[in-house]
């Protein structure tokens, strides 16, 4: 199981048996507004560190991203198995770029 795998099985976890002063299921009690504004602001700080070009912040940033959004995902009813296979999905798609005609956008 990896780091992505284990966060989801805390996060579901979390929601199924809440524990008093965890910070997942305050998230969860607030609801989907809450949760996606915390997604939001972590964006924003996320932008924020890779413009001041500060490494370890920005990689403390994009985990927080990733923690917010997992939580979304699972409000929304989303797993990381659905989100790993459009990935997977796409990869297999690299390498069979689409031919743009100059006439297909304005430039």
């Amino acid at each position: 199981m990896n780091a992505f795998e284990q966060m989801e099985a805390v996060i579901a976890q979390r929601r199924e048996q809440p524990m008093e002063g965890s910070y997942t299921c305050y998230l969860f009690e607030k609801g989907l507004d809450k949760i996606l504004k915390k997604v939001g602001e972590e964006c924003a700080e996320t932008i924020i560190a890779a413009k001041n070009g500060d490494k370890e912040e920005l990689v403390g940033e994009i985990n927080d991203v990733f923690y917010h959004m997992m939580v979304m995902m699972n409000e929304c009813g989303v797993t990381l198995e659905e989100v790993t296979r459009v990935m997977d999905e796409r990869a297999a798609k690299i390498g069979n770029l689409k031919q743009f005609h100059t006439s297909d956008h304005n430039t």
